[in-house]
């Protein structure tokens, strides 16, 4: 399978399937009434209708898929093609996808927008991939019997030919591309069956692997356009903070300096070369004031957003009557929970290239959020939707970062005022200072056990930053950010008394999107504070867990898997211990088990063995699942055992992957994957490996030493705190 290079405007895409010859043209349109499939005919008679997929046949039997989503490493352009060839019977050697522009006409279906996030790409997209697949594959069979002079009856649809079955004759699609073309597209064709599939379901090579493994791969940061300047910004070392002085005419005498430019981000520096634009920001000597609060640093924002804790939350969810329960309870459990401000820290930090002119606008961006970066550069440049391109690369790492559109505002309005095509790169320090970070979380939860170690009543106070007050205003329900109570609103343990509270926390500290979102942090507290409740209980961590599910088969199935591929009961190797959690989110169960030892002289954590169960319903390519838990547990124990944003002087301390350590890849333990199949709608798969990979870990370290860890990361120094305590 190829991958073709060029991106196609919607008008091009016409134009060129509506040529002499050039083969059967099949798009998906949502409508008022349901999903709609169209002809490139009916579409070139009907400009008002915006199709999000498109399926398109040649004579020379190629077969292209126009893949709306972006490609960040999760393997969309391989998983969503599988679904159309699948239906169509392709022959998957003709099979070749291209990215679509940023367009109406390839938005989400679900969403109403054009974006890739929340592992949605393959929920969102399935239905209308197989049944644009289905109605070619079902056109192709009509176009052959025809042909054939077969009834139709006789013909079925093999490997990329219709043949007649008594007889054996057949004609590859590509002959049968022209008579298709003229029928009319059924609306509900017949889909497989799930015993007909023969590519989803089945380990099938990822198409970006040989371009990235052999340099060919074209990523933002390597973008280049003729008469292209570099660009760097110098940006506010502190949040609100504004230029007093700049000596920009000491930046415009350093050689192959062309413009200082001053916007509402900074001031940029606009050179030859990326060397000339850093040299001259070096000299730019800004004089910053006003900064929003200059006495801002790492204690003043926990003791901030801990305070806060007391004060009285909105309810986001009530069940029973909690506070009755918890006062009435002889068995009570309380608990106290942090989690930190984390960085996405991308392999490729922010970059982007644009080129703008009195007639057009044209972006180069790795980018989650193609749709954003239009609207954002109609609103800059005041060009029509039309004249704005959005060309999306390869992206070197999303996790929510890339959803954000500062950096192709930067080059947008840098472009604009230049009037030049400029390329803005973010140096790595720059791009630890300027985030959209993982809101830090300060929780509080009680809850009430009866004699017989049932959970009576639960009530979960959240005290955290909104991402969705700022990104998505409007999905605020009744001033709650649902991704800051996500895991927590949804809870599937069976507690008769539940109260989830949320307390709303404005601070200067920019947040956004961090892969699984507010799982990523409720996924550790949850899981561990049921820990807790198992030990006060006197039970043991699984048995505890799956008496609290038994009306959640799902849940228990992917528990009781990972403990039984993990040999949860058996005695562990010496100087070892084990800890079990588990994890709703995104439509998808994960549980781990994760086997660990604790030096106590040192308070290292050592992570030995993950073994992890997964059940996203159906499955695509089950390659790239198994790829996405062990990725999402490598963040998550990176997270757990490692991170933490620091800040100080009114923004932020951290600059480098010196003071951000990572997990390494010495450190990184054996992950043993199970999938666990069934016929459930399908769930995410990009985002749920990520949170039960602390809990699981901080449940371990608990087995191991007695010590509860309420806090992460979990680095040695809180390791040794901890055991003293």
């Amino acid at each position: 399978m190829k991958r073709t290079k060029k991106e196609y405007t919607r008008r091009e895409f016409l134009k060129t399937s509506l040529a002499a010859g050039a083969g059967l043209t099949i798009a998906a349109v949502m409508t008022p009434a349901g999903l709609r499939l169209l002809s490139a005919a009916e579409l070139e008679q009907d400009l008002s209708f915006k199709p999000n997929v498109y399926l398109r046949i040649a004579p020379d039997d190629s077969i292209t898929v126009v893949v709306s989503k972006s490609e960040m490493g999760q393997g969309v352009t391989t998983s969503l093609p599988m679904i159309i060839a699948d239906e169509l019977e392709a022959d998957w050697k003709q099979v070749r996808f291209v990215s679509a522009p940023a367009a109406d006409a390839y938005k989400d279906p679900v969403w109403g927008m054009q974006s890739t996030g929340g592992s949605t790409s393959v929920r969102h997209m399935h239905e209308t991939l197989r049944k644009a697949g289905a109605a070619g594959r079902e056109m192709l069979i009509a176009a052959g019997s025809e042909a054939l002079k077969a009834p139709l009856r006789e013909c079925a649809a093999v490997n990329g030919v219709v043949r007649h079955m008594r007889t054996g004759k057949g004609l590859s699609y590509g002959k049968l591309v022209f008579e298709a073309s003229r029928l009319p597209v059924p609306q509900n064709p017949t889909l497989k069956k799930e015993g007909q599939f023969k590519y989803i379901g089945k380990a099938m090579p990822r198409l970006d692997v040989p371009e990235k493994s052999t340099g060919k791969a074209m990523f933002g940061i390597d973008t280049f356009a003729p008469g292209m300047l570099y660009a760097v910004m110098a940006r506010p070392p502190q949040y609100g903070a504004e230029p007093a002085a700049v000596n920009k005419e000491a930046a415009k005498q350093v050689k192959g300096v062309q413009a200082v430019i001053e916007g509402p981000r900074g001031i940029a520096v606009v050179a030859d070369t990326l060397d000339a634009a850093w040299k001259g920001r070096a000299v730019l000597n800004i004089t910053w004031q006003n900064a929003k609060a200059p006495a801002l640093d790492t204690s003043t924002l926990e003791k901030d957003i801990a305070a806060r804790i007391g004060e009285p939350g909105l309810v986001a969810k009530s069940l029973g009557d909690a506070k009755a329960a918890l006062a009435a309870a002889t068995k009570k459990v309380e608990a106290e929970y942090r989690t930190p401000y984390l960085a996405h820290a991308t392999m490729e930090p922010m970059n982007c290239a644009a080129s703008v002119t009195a007639e057009r606008c044209d972006i180069w961006a790795p980018t989650q959020n193609q749709g954003g970066v239009k609207g954002m550069a109609v609103k800059a440049t005041g060009l029509k939707p039309e004249q704005v391109f959005v060309h999306t690369t390869y992206l070197g790492g999303g996790f929510g970062r890339r959803f954000e559109t500062d950096f192709a505002e930067e080059a947008v309005n840098i472009a604009k005022t230049a009037g030049m095509p400029v390329k803005v790169v973010w140096t790595r320090e720059e791009d630890f200072q300027n985030d959209f970070y993982r809101p830090a979380n300060y929780t509080k939860i009680e809850a009430a056990l009866d004699d017989k170690g049932k959970v009576t009543a639960w009530s979960h106070k959240i005290a955290c930053p909104s991402i969705f007050a700022r990104v998505f205003p409007g999905m605020m329900k009744n001033g709650i950010d649902n991704a800051a109570v996500e895991g927590v609103t949804d809870l599937e343990y069976d507690v008769p008394n539940l109260l989830a509270e949320y307390v709303r926390v404005d601070l200067p500290v920019p947040v956004g999107f961090w892969r699984s979102v507010g799982a990523s942090h409720n996924g550790f507290i949850i899981e561990s504070f049921v820990d807790e409740l198992a030990a006060a209980a006197g039970k043991d961590p699984l048995e505890f867990r799956l008496g609290l599910l038994q009306k959640h088969p799902r849940a228990k199935r992917v528990l009781e898997t990972a403990a039984q591929k993990a040999g949860w009961g058996r005695k562990p190797a010496k100087g070892q211990a084990v800890g079990i959690a588990y994890h709703l989110s995104f439509g998808t169960y994960v549980a781990q088990v994760a086997e660990v030892s604790v030096d106590r002289a040192t308070g290292t954590i050592k992570v030995h063995k993950i073994t992890c169960a997964v059940d996203c319903g159906s499955v695509i390519n089950p390659d790239t699942v198994a790829a996405q838990m062990e990725s999402g547990i490598i963040m998550g124990l990176s997270a757990a055992l490692k991170e933490k944003v620091e800040f100080a002087g009114g923004g932020v301390k951290t600059t480098n992957f010196g003071d951000y350590d990572l997990l390494r890849m010495s450190e990184t333990p054996e992950i043993d994957v199970h999938i666990v199949t069934g016929k459930d709608p399908l769930g995410g798969i990009g985002e749920p490996g990520v949170p039960p990979a602390a809990p699981a870990v901080a449940n371990a370290v608990f087995a191991a030493t007695g010590v509860r860890l309420r806090s992460l990361p979990m680095t040695p120094a809180a390791v040794l705190a901890a055991m003293k305590g």
